[in-house]
Order: C-alpha cells, then sequence, then structure tokens
C-alpha cells in the first residue's frame, strides 16, 4: 500500500516538509509505502474553468506544472496527504490553484483515482490561521467521496522554520497518530475488499442550482 503526498509549502525542507517527513516515518514503520511530491516554486495558473478536462481526461495546462503528473501518480496511490503552510489564515496561494485543478480535473475525467481512497489536510504555520486553512483543504475531499483521516488533534505544526516545527511535540505526535490512523484504515479497507464487502450503490449525478425554473 502506498500514501501519496503534496507538500505545498514553495520551501522544499520547511514546516509543511518536517510534519510531512514526521508522517512518512511513521507510516513506513507500518509498513506503507510514502512519495511526497513537491510543488516548488514555479508560476502555476489557476483553473480557468475551461472544460477541456472533460474530453482530455487531465488538465489541459498541467502538463508542466506537475498536475497531471500527480494526477498520475494517484491512480496507484491508496490514500493521500495534502499539506500546505498558512498564508494569510489560508492555504498557499499556489497550493490551492493545484488542488482547484487537480480536483476539477479528476472529478470530470471519470476514473475514479480518489474515490473512496483515504484522504488528510496538514497546515504549518508560525502562529495562527491554522484551523482555516485546515477547513479550506477539507473540503476538497468531502465534496470527491474521500473518507477523511484525523488524530487526535487538528492536523497542524507550528514553527517559523523546519527545526522549530519538529520542536512543537505536541504537533508532531499529532502528525504520528495521524499516520498510525491512516495505515490502521487502509488495513481495514484492505481487509473489506478481501471479506467481499461491496463498494457503496452509486446513483446517478443529479445536478441543480438555486435558481427556480419558469413557470409554464
Amino acid at each position: 500500500m502506498k500514501v501519496l503526498m503534496l507538500n505545498g509549502s514553495p520551501h522544499a525542507e520547511g514546516t509543511t516538509f518536517a510534519a510531512l517527513s514526521e508522517i512518512a516515518a511513521t507510516l513506513n514503520e507500518e509498513g506503507i509505502e510514502t512519495e511526497i511530491a513537491q510543488l516548488g516554486v514555479a508560476a502555476l495558473i489557476g483553473c480557468t474553468a475551461c472544460m477541456k478536462c472533460r474530453a482530455l481526461g487531465k488538465c489541459a495546462f498541467g502538463d508542466t506544472d506537475g498536475v497531471n503528473a500527480f494526477m498520475e501518480k494517484a491512480e496507484s496511490a491508496d490514500g493521500f496527504i495534502f499539506g500546505s503552510p498558512v498564508h494569510y489564515a489560508g492555504a498557499a496561494g499556489a497550493f490551492v490553484a493545484f488542488m482547484d485543478r487537480l480536483f476539477y480535473a479528476e472529478g470530470n475525467s471519470g476514473k475514479g483515482r480518489f474515490y473512496l481512497k483515504p484522504a488528510a489536510a496538514v497546515v504549518a504555520a508560525r502562529r495562527g490561521g491554522t484551523t482555516a486553512a485546515f477547513d479550506q483543504i477539507n473540503k476538497y475531499f468531502t465534496v470527491s467521496n474521500m473518507p477523511v483521516i484525523s488524530s487526535q488533534y487538528w492536523n497542524m505544526v507550528h514553527g517559523a522554520n523546519a527545526a522549530d516545527a519538529k520542536r512543537d511535540l505536541e504537533g508532531m505526535q499529532s502528525m504520528r497518530v495521524l499516520a498510525r490512523n491512516m495505515a490502521w484504515f487502509l488495513r481495514c479497507k484492505e481487509a473489506g475488499e478481501k471479506a467481499g464487502v461491496p463498494l457503496p450503490k452509486r446513483e446517478e449525478r443529479v445536478r441543480t442550482n438555486f435558481i427556480a425554473p419558469e413557470r409554464a
């Protein structure tokens, strides 16, 4: 089994990476393979709602900035952890652009790379804004049929740099608990599949808006 992670920080080895590394080390101890993809500092366009992903099965802009590469890796992943630093009480701008395009294109692809696969959000901040960013990221999962993995506290670490984050003993413990909960869920899911537990019945998607139809 494998958990694919995204370091949504422009800093390859900053506070977000420190949190994800703690999770990866614990998952490895649990016998779960891990990979951390790095978002980096390259310019990243936001979703333009061009709708081309419906025909392409991938993001029309994603071949050069890692969106489609991550989507391809998602095919063989069993679980996901998405980490972001906190900028102005929200997730980092480039991270949000990446996630918007990733989840919109995947949702339109019909391939089900995320369907019923567990996910968790991790945020890192010097001081505040963590819970708002945490809530923001979780919304990608709850609209995508993805079970959300929790810890003993909200999935956050604090520190101005990686060294500070590692001294956040409660935050680091929360990362380890999160990793063990993820490993437990993956094993339970695997056991259910082996026992023949069927997937939930799926209905044809119903889409409505909030505009009342014209009356005849």
